[in-house]
């Protein structure tokens, strides 16, 4: 049986989704829990390898087992076996044998959030970033539309990004106020390594006045990585839901 879960999780005590050798990770985590429910070995496959401090609203994954559960069953005794971890099933249910969490998927979307004032953040600290000055919303917004549609991301991809091309349609890219934050969603198929975080730190830029909402323009357009902001931190990033 394939079944497919609904995850969110804490991305502060892992060192990101994929599973490693000598640190925690969320798959490993998910797959140990699963072992412990089931006395299997299995792979879990998630829709997006979020990277370490990363958080996730709406991950996606799927995994195949010999032995048959209810959803509920998986849901709730994954739950008990992940125990102190801070990630949670949200859903559980039986998928289609050829369901692919990452492969089947066909958008995913991500936010991202900035807190704007000089008090740091006592009750979401690791969980937004952090920055003592105001910065403008709607300047960072007009220059986010220059990224949308299909473009080379070459400019806000990471150097060790594993992607046979850096050409992406981004179909969304807003930046909105929301109280003392600004939030940034962002909505594709597929991202590139490092894609939403170097898009962030960029237009952060542009809400200090330091870059012209143009100036995200002629830096998409260089193509060059060396043309990127400094990358925004990734515990203000996360992965709000998966569609299929």
């Amino acid at each position: 049986m394939r079944y497919r879960l609904t995850v969110e999780y804490d991305g502060r005590p892992f060192a990101g989704w994929q599973r490693q050798e000598n640190a925690p990770s969320v798959q490993g985590a998910l797959e140990e829990a699963i072992f412990r429910l089931s006395g299997e070995r299995v792979t879990v496959h998630g829709a997006g390898r979020t990277d370490s401090g990363v958080h996730a609203l709406g991950q996606a994954a799927h995994f195949d087992l010999v032995k048959e559960f209810a959803g509920g069953k998986i849901r709730d005794a994954l739950n008990h076996h992940l125990k102190p971890a801070p990630v949670a099933v949200l859903e559980a249910a039986a998928a289609p044998q050829d369901f692919s969490a990452r492969f089947s998927a066909t958008a995913r979307h991500y936010l991202y959030r900035i807190l704007c004032r000089r008090a740091p953040a006592a009750l979401d600290a690791g969980r937004v970033w952090h920055v003592v000055r105001a910065l403008d919303a709607d300047a960072m917004h007009a220059a986010a539309q220059a990224l949308t549609g299909q473009h080379d991301f070459t400019t806000f991809r990471a150097a060790e990004c594993q992607a046979k091309s850096p050409v992406k349609t981004l179909d969304r890219l807003d930046v909105s106020r929301v109280g003392d934050e600004v939030h940034v969603n962002a909505s594709a198929r597929s991202f590139l390594h490092n894609q939403v975080r170097s898009i962030v730190g960029s237009l952060k830029l542009v809400g200090e006045g330091k870059w012209m909402p143009r100036d995200m323009k002629r830096a998409l357009d260089a193509r060059d990585r060396a043309e990127c902001g400094p990358v925004a931190p990734p515990e203000g990033l996360y992965l709000v839901r998966v569609d299929y």
